[in-house]
């Protein structure tokens, strides 16, 4: 990649750093073992420099038998508050490596995971994200009313918010 790219890229992480970080809590979506899709709530530990989602998962769980199967997933994640809503595509792995799991550990964490770090059968996933599609209306009510008053002004298509597809 070239310095630009790399630029967009890192941008891009922290853009949706800023939304994620206001909603903690995802939506993660694996395909069955039988070909359907099966949706979670996952509580999110970080988004990493990289592009990377990490998650604390226990190791024998419908998800991870999944994404070991089929590694597509779809996280999604909503705050109604804010007016935020990212929905991303990436690929899932398991990752055990507990130096990991000791930076990425916290009390919110602790709180799914009462037998903290010390659980044999605690493993990280990590979802790479290769796509990512976000809107954000998080400017407020004046800030959209403003937009639309602009767009009866110039005869542009009214646009609430900021909406943007990115690549990782």
């Amino acid at each position: 990649m070239d310095y630009e790219n790399d630029l967009k890229k890192l941008e891009n992480i922290e853009k949706l750093r800023g939304m994620i970080d206001k909603s903690k809590t995802a939506m993660l979506t694996t395909y069955t073992l039988d070909g359907g899709f099966h949706s979670r709530p996952m509580g999110t530990a970080q988004l990493d420099v990289d592009g990377s989602l990490w998650f604390f998962t226990k190791e024998f769980t419908p998800k991870v038998a999944e994404v070991s199967h089929e590694n597509k997933v779809n996280v999604t994640y909503s705050n109604a508050s804010a007016d935020t809503y990212i929905s991303i595509n990436g690929k899932a792995q398991l990752v055990e490596d507990r130096t990991k799991m000791r930076d990425l550990w916290d009390p919110y964490i602790q709180s799914f995971f009462p037998d903290g770090l010390e659980d044999l059968n605690l493993i990280l996933l990590r979802v790479d994200i290769t796509d990512a599609e976000y809107w954000d209306n998080s400017a407020g009510t004046l800030a959209i009313v403003f937009k639309w008053i602009q767009s009866k002004i110039t005869g542009k298509d009214f646009e609430e918010g900021e909406h943007d597809k990115v690549q990782l």
